[in-house]
């Protein structure tokens, strides 16, 4: 849960295309990391407010956006 304080970050959310419960999280004000380019994943959803598949954590989402630029999780 986000502090008050805090603003809702709107993720776009990709898709691996060979392995179909790897995800990754980009939030949408930051450039796309070249590895989703490549073709092996595909454009799933934008991510706003709750409607996050339930294995997104976003407090994990935001140390790893802070320190790679976006989020990798397994989805079911």
């Amino acid at each position: 849960m986000r502090s008050a304080k805090e603003p809702a970050v709107t993720y776009n959310l990709f898709r691996s295309k060979d392995l179909g419960d790897l995800y990754c999280a980009v939030p949408e004000d930051r450039a796309i990391p070249p590895f989703l380019n490549a073709g092996a994943w595909s454009y799933d959803r934008k991510l706003l407010g709750d409607d996050a598949p339930r294995e997104f954590d976003r407090a994990a989402a935001r140390v790893g956006v802070r320190f790679n630029g976006f989020h990798l999780f397994q989805g079911r």
